[in-house]
């Protein structure tokens, strides 16, 4: 389990296309420290598992159930990437539950920059949209944000600038990709109730 606070800004550093897979080389300081074989890493908020680990770099394979559900497949190497570690048992949950479970995807539509923060547009797809509150909380590209409004096919957040300077949110342009976790209680509860779009 993760929490959407990024731990560092990482960098592809070689890509290696399988015939229905690929596998990702990454460079991470902060998150390979103490790394072993099997360890979970979250890129862009999708799960990881570290392959090998050489240095302050490592290596995940990523099939291709992650790559069509993910931005992912459209990393190459010099891209750069939010990394995080699984928070541990009893430490702080400074963002939310977040599982590294990417729903979907969605698209950077506007910036609207002001003096002290930015507002990010975003588009939602139809299917996550139910599941998305305004003040509830989303995981974009594995960060944990606060929604500021929530429509039919869009939601925006509003990044203070640590997120900037921290997080690919910082770069990233009208037209990019980026993954989208929903709040993961939200499903539980539709499930539990037996609701789906809001019918029993």
């Amino acid at each position: 389990m993760f929490t959407g606070i990024v731990e560092e800004l990482g960098e592809i550093t070689a890509v290696e296309t399988l015939d229905d897979a690929c596998r990702f080389r990454l460079r991470g300081p902060v998150v390979t420290e103490g790394a072993r074989h099997g360890d979970s890493i979250a890129v862009n908020g999708v799960c990881l598992t570290v392959v090998d680990h050489e240095g302050d770099e490592f290596t995940a394979d990523v099939m291709a159930e992650t790559l069509n559900r993910s931005s992912l497949g459209v990393l190459s190497t010099g891209s750069r990437v939010n990394l995080e570690r699984p928070t541990a048992v009893g430490a702080r949950l400074g963002g939310h539950i977040v599982q590294g479970h990417v729903d979907g995807t969605g698209e950077i539509l506007e910036r609207k920059p002001s003096e002290h923060w930015e507002i990010v547009k975003i588009s939602l797809p139809a299917d996550l949209a139910r599941y998305v509150v305004e003040k509830g909380s989303i995981t974009v590209d594995g960060i944990s944000l606060t929604v500021v409004d929530a429509g039919p096919d869009f939601f925006t957040v509003s990044l203070i600038p640590t997120t900037l300077a921290l997080t690919t949110l910082g770069i990233k342009q009208p037209g990019d990709p980026v993954n989208l976790e929903v709040d993961v209680i939200a499903k539980y509860v539709e499930r539990l109730l037996g609701t789906q779009g809001g019918t029993r």
